[in-house]
């Protein structure tokens, strides 16, 4: 064979050789191309599944470019896992957050922290910011070894961080109530508490924590109670009441609890919440209240509020069995002698006393109530006839002949006098059975005292005698049946007569002589003391207008105001009015009010008295110390004069009677230091005259001066009046007529 022949062959078969080993390259090529895709295939599904399972985003930061490559799952279809890929420039990172990522990234750059980690806000496609939490290390650098680019993964921790937040502000909370919060397990082991468990129980957490809650059980209660209320929290889910529990010390305390079950979100095991508060004070308090709302503190008798209560209540049971209810209005005779010459103190001794022994002969089974001073009443229930109250008044009246015996040394018999009404009888309300007890009591006393009557109807004439009054009393200005008296007012400082009280009195042609306790409260009801009090004022200013002509030019007028004139009656316009008709100098009126009058409207009265002030007119307070107001009140009031009442000068200077001493100079002490003048009302006898001095009083009023006089003889008086003359300061004497010797 040619060799050309064999070349071509041999170049043949090297081509096809080539051509194998090319082919097998190719192929190999291509399986490790396969391979390879294959493997870039599982590792992106591996980060995609990654990412996925972790809720995480990869990113990577070029910092020569200033980009941010990021990659985040997104659900495909068929629920498959999309890669999203995202290049950005702007970072969208918070205004609030940027100096403090390019603080940390700084920080990572120089070596200063081992990796870069960051939390900071974001802004989402939604537009809404959205909490990061981001973590990367470097994945590139230069030539020169620095940093060009870092990468890792981020998460939104939005959710994380709320629940963090709430979190913090539960457990700030749980910490600083005031109530105690205990988390007990399905076993009630102690979890948690919080420090005010500690403090209201005497606890430390580690004190408790792990034991069983029944360490704080108390004896109040059996075990079966807090049996009960575990099983009911096992099977409710929740147990709201009031329990006691004992302390640390040992001492009880009441707590009202509320507990409810929670599941512990990572273990999700059963726990108990358990809130109390402990409400032993103010339990105590409530029972106190509700003491003092039905009980009198000095007897510790039921109280007219409870009286009304439990006669309701025995009417309706009488009603129902068809029986008979009595009750029994009693008044100590003339206890207010007794208590005005022993003392109150003396006087509160009697009344205990005078209870106990209203108790003992009356039985434990009827109610005995003391509704005020020296009144007390009796409910007798189930009675068949009127007779068995005439025998139970009876037994009450033999128990005080026996005397109580006040101390040692001293004891006194003092008797009852006693009003009876009966249901159905008398009245079906418990409010006309009281007032038909109350006026039988009156008639009892009016027979003679130391007795008990039935009421009747005749008895209803005090009512009529009452709106006859009225009547009468209606017609007594254009009759000419009232007029005025005066009693004048002693300066101890110069013995001079500087001001004079006008006293309103009304003789009526009916009912003669009416008295002015009985009068006035009349006039206040039917609306009469508007007209009436103007009457006064303009008489009152007229007569001292009359003094003046005749040379009393310093003389001042004082005239009682009543509630009625001051706060529903244009009474500032009226005064102004009559004191340019009379002539007389604002600065010469001086208006006397009682402590009730200014407190039943303080806002009003101030604003009027303010306006009379402003005028120039003076204002007393007539009456101090029988009120309820104070001179810190008082204070604020733009008063001039404080009027010592009548009550606490009576025993002034009489052995024994510390307390009306007390009271009368610690109201001159504190008058003076506010700047008020004081009057002494119902000075009789030369022994409260001397203890007022004394005690630097600045006015004295009474009979141990003068009694109240009619105008003509109250001008004598005064223009005789040593004082008035200029002569020393006078040294008073009370004359067998209890008028005052010059």
């Amino acid at each position: 064979m040619p060799a050309t022949h064999y070349m071509a062959l041999l170049l043949a078969l090297l081509v096809l050789v080539l051509a194998g080993v090319l082919l097998s390259s190719h192929r190999r090529r291509e399986r490790e191309q396969r391979e390879h895709l294959r493997a870039l295939r599982e590792r992106e599904e591996k980060l995609r599944l990654a990412l996925w399972a972790s809720n995480e985003l990869y990113w990577q930061y070029d910092l020569e470019r200033h980009e941010l490559e990021s990659i985040k799952i997104e659900p495909g279809r068929s629920d498959d896992l999309n890669l999203r890929l995202d290049l950005d420039d702007d970072h969208q990172i918070h205004a609030d957050d940027l100096n403090q990522v390019l603080q940390r990234l700084r920080d990572y750059l120089r070596g200063e922290a081992p990796m870069f980690l960051s939390e900071h806000r974001i802004q989402g496609d939604d537009g809404a910011w959205r909490w990061m939490r981001a973590r990367g290390r470097a994945v590139a650098r230069n030539d020169q070894g620095r940093i060009t680019r870092i990468a890792g993964t981020a998460r939104d921790v939005s959710a994380y961080r709320e629940h963090e937040r709430e979190r913090r502000i539960a457990a700030d909370v749980m910490h600083h109530m005031a109530e105690a919060v205990v988390v007990l397990d399905d076993e009630f082991r102690f979890v948690s508490v919080n420090p005010a468990f500690t403090r209201i129980s005497g606890y430390e957490a580690a004190d408790v924590v792990g034991r069983d809650a029944a360490m704080t059980n108390s004896e109040q209660h059996d075990a079966a109670f807090y049996e009960a209320t575990r099983q009911a929290m096992r099977e409710q889910g929740h147990w709201n009441g009031e329990m006691w529990q004992r302390r640390k010390d040992g001492r009880e305390f009441l707590c009202s609890t509320q507990t409810n079950a929670i599941t512990e979100p990572d273990s999700q095991r059963r726990l108990f919440v358990l809130v109390a508060a402990d409400i032993t004070d103010r339990r105590r308090i409530e029972q106190e209240l509700r003491y003092l709302a039905n009980y009198d503190t000095l007897t510790n008798l039921p109280n007219r509020t409870l009286l009304a209560e439990r006669l309701s209540r025995a009417i309706v049971r009488a009603r129902r069995q068809g029986s008979c209810v009595a009750l029994l209005f009693l008044d100590l005779d003339r206890f207010k002698d007794i208590n005005d010459s022993l003392g109150h103190a003396a006087g509160d001794r009697i009344l205990r006393m005078a209870a106990q022994r209203l108790q003992r002969a009356i039985g434990p089974s009827h109610t005995v109530a003391r509704i005020g001073g020296d009144e007390f009443t009796v409910v007798l229930e189930d009675l068949t006839h009127a007779g068995e109250a005439d025998a139970c008044a009876q037994r009450v009246i033999d128990a005080f002949d026996e005397p109580l015996l006040i101390d040692d040394r001293q004891e006194i018999v003092i008797t009852p006098s006693i009003g009876i009404s009966l249901y159905p009888d008398h009245a079906q309300v418990p409010t006309d059975l009281l007032k038909h007890a109350d006026t039988a009591m009156y008639q009892a006393k009016a027979a003679g005292r130391r007795t008990f009557l039935r009421y009747t109807d005749s008895m209803d004439s005090n009512t009529r005698q009452r709106a006859g009054l009225i009547a009468s009393l209606r017609r007594a200005v254009e009759r000419n049946e009232l007029r005025l008296v005066y009693q004048p007012q002693l300066s101890l400082a110069d013995g001079r007569i500087r001001c004079v009280e006008a006293l309103l009195r009304w003789h009526s042609a009916e009912h003669g002589d009416v008295s002015p306790a009985q009068f006035i409260p009349l006039a206040e009801e039917s609306g009469m003391i508007v007209s009436i009090g103007e009457w006064v004022l303009r008489e009152a200013c007229t007569t001292l207008a009359d003094w003046q002509r005749d040379g009393l030019t310093a003389m001042s007028m004082a005239v009682n105001v009543s509630a009625t004139q001051l706060l529903h009656s244009d009474l500032p316009r009226a005064v102004e009015r009559i004191l340019r008709e009379t002539g007389i100098d604002p600065g010469q009126l001086e208006l006397e009010l009682t402590e009730s009058v200014l407190m039943s409207k303080a806002g009003l009265a101030a604003e009027r008295l303010q306006f009379f002030r402003r005028m120039g007119v003076s204002i007393a307070v007539d009456d101090f110390g029988t009120g309820y107001s104070s001179l810190a009140y008082l204070r604020r009031l733009p008063i001039t004069t404080l009027k010592i009442d009548k009550a606490f000068i009576d025993d002034l200077g009489r052995p024994g009677d510390s307390e009306d001493a007390a009271i009368t100079t610690t109201v001159i002490a504190m008058a003076r230091s506010l700047g008020l003048s004081v009057v002494a009302e119902g000075v009789e006898t030369a022994e409260q005259l001397a203890f007022l001095r004394q005690h630097r009083c600045d006015v004295v009023q009474g009979y141990l001066l003068s009694r109240p006089l009619p105008a003509s003889e109250c001008l004598a008086f005064m223009r005789e009046w040593p004082g008035q003359a200029g002569l020393a300061p006078l040294a008073v004497a009370a004359d067998a007529g209890g008028r005052a010797a010059p």
